[in-house]
């Protein structure tokens, strides 16, 4: 109890003498660890950062880096849009969840840029505070376990009003496993790991295997392997030790029962698989698995088609592309969030499932993919700022060699392929937040090295 008691008063301390370098610096954490809170929470975080960097930070030389410029742009393009939008109530409403994309950037601007050394004690207790997070959820599960005997109470999110997954689905499994990653990848690059680090790692790892998100699970395997063979201090010395244990790492995760069978159901045959989640729930026994090539191709489809993860993303290119053509919005888009009577429309006109008491049809969905939905919204020049956003984004990370930043720019490109994922409060705030972290000051960074 002592060595608690220690622990935190340092943190504390810690805290406080952060706080004095830098008075955004306990404002940026708390928007940061509030996210998997709810959203009000959240809101209010962001609220609190803006007004006191506005207020309270004393700084003459504001300098508008284009890195966070690019942000504000992208939010002023989804304000302009309601001038054009097929759909202005929707996009009114979504303005609001959007404000993220100006509030940060703005702060940011204003205040007192952080230090590499800041922008890692920050990333720090971020990853502490995710770790806290995950036991939370874990020792959740296990009660839940005693209570219900169900082992889905350690597996993914839940399903409609019957909550027996990892973590709540307003959450989402997949949302949770970006936080999760960036904290876990955040402790394998950390210099010099305790044993304390190694058993996070491990926990925090686990944990994203048990949220199942198969698109996440990938890409973290892939980024560990290359973390293995290129960033860690055996990179060089140990290649062929690390491919053996890469490779038994990969057999025994794709052994485990339910992740097993998630995969196995994604690759058994080119007519019923996808690499991403699958996005109704509970799929009645008997039903017709579309395969990716009818998504694209068929005429028509019946209520008692089921798209599994890629199937469905591939018709809903599809859609996008006939969307696109036949009403003439390749320049400006529907506008923001003004797109979905379009898929509702798209969904009769193929006869797909419209839901029913038990399930949600797929006319509710959005294009679950962000450079599509940007496309989609806003137009050519939506999806050009997103894209230039990314571009950026990356090329920092690999210039500045810095693996925690590599693995949330690689992230996010391959996350926004299955998921739209800034038209979430969560997800916004965390993408710019983090973003904006990792970003701002690059330009005193590039001339510090010139």
């Amino acid at each position: 109890m002592e060595n608690i008691y220690n622990s935190l008063k340092i943190v504390f301390q810690n805290l406080i003498k952060e706080s004095t370098n830098n008075n955004s610096f306990i404002l940026v954490l708390l928007v940061l660890i509030t996210i998997p809170l709810s959203n009000v929470v959240n809101s209010v975080a962001v609220g609190l950062f803006f007004l006191i960097a506005v207020f309270k930070t004393k700084r003459e030389n504001i300098t508008f880096d284009l890195h966070l410029v690019l942000s504000l742009l992208l939010y002023a393009l989804m304000a302009i849009s309601y001038f054009w939008s097929i759909d202005p109530n929707s996009t009114t409403n979504a303005l609001s969840k959007e404000i993220p994309l100006l509030l940060i950037p703005l702060a940011f601007i204003i205040i007192n840029p952080f230090t590499l050394k800041q922008k890692g004690s920050i990333l720090q207790y971020y990853s502490y505070a995710i770790f806290v997070f995950v036991l939370y959820y874990l020792i959740r599960a296990v009660i839940r376990y005693c209570i219900f005997k169900d082992a889905r109470v350690f597996f993914y999110h839940g399903e409609n009003e019957i909550d027996y997954g990892l973590v709540p689905k307003l959450l989402n499994a997949i949302h949770m496993s970006v936080f999760v990653a960036v904290a876990f990848f955040w402790f394998l690059s950390k210099a010099i790991k305790s044993k304390t680090d190694t058993i996070i790692s491990a926990t925090l790892f686990g944990f994203i295997l048990l949220l199942s998100s198969k698109n996440i699970i990938l890409i973290v395997l892939l980024l560990v392997l290359i973390y293995a063979f290129v960033f860690s201090k055996t990179a060089h010395k140990m290649r062929l030790r690390n491919l053996v244990f890469f490779g038994l790492l990969i057999g025994v995760i794709f052994s485990i029962g339910r992740i097993k069978h998630r995969f196995q159901v994604e690759f058994q045959s080119n007519t019923s698989r996808s690499l991403n989640a699958n996005v109704i729930e509970g799929v009645p026994q008997g039903v017709h698995y579309v395969s990716i090539k009818e998504a694209w191709t068929n005429r028509s489809f019946t209520p008692n088609d089921y798209f599994p993860g890629t199937a469905f993303r591939v018709y809903q290119f599809r859609i996008f592309s006939e969307l696109i053509k036949e009403n003439h919005v390749f320049m400006t888009g529907f506008g923001l969030n003004a797109s979905l009577p379009k898929i509702k429309e798209k969904a009769i006109q193929y006869n797909l499932f419209m839901g029913d008491a038990k399930s949600e049809g797929y006319q509710t969905k959005n294009f679950h993919n962000q450079y599509v939905q940007n496309f989609a919204d806003l137009g050519l020049f939506g999806f050009l700022i997103l894209t230039a956003l990314l571009i950026i984004n990356l090329k920092n990370a690999i210039y500045l060699k810095d693996f925690a930043h590599i693995a949330f720019a690689i992230l996010m490109i391959s996350l926004f392929l299955t998921e739209s994922f800034l038209w979430r409060q969560r997800g916004v705030v965390f993408f710019v937040m983090m973003f904006c972290l990792f970003n701002s000051g690059i330009k005193i960074i590039y001339s510090k090295s010139k």
